[in-house]
């Protein structure tokens, strides 16, 4: 017997983060520029098993690393 109520949930949302980030944290940054940091040196590891774990991550989350127009 099918479910009384039947849905579909489709990520409508995409999340950007443009490199590159900050080289640093500094004093007075705010949490989303910490995070920008904290993400862009995550993806620019030179480990393979991390950079592909990562890519795994960024397929479930939505998640898109964009390089900066010049």
């Amino acid at each position: 017997m099918a479910a009384a109520i039947e849905y579909q949930k489709l990520m409508t949302e995409i999340v950007y983060v443009n490199l590159p980030g900050p080289g640093e944290p500094t004093p007075g940054m705010s949490g989303g520029e910490l995070l920008h940091g904290y993400l862009v040196d995550l993806y620019q590891t030179p480990n393979a098993e991390v950079k592909n774990y990562i890519t795994l991550l960024c397929g479930k989350w939505n998640v898109h690393y964009r390089e900066g127009k010049g």
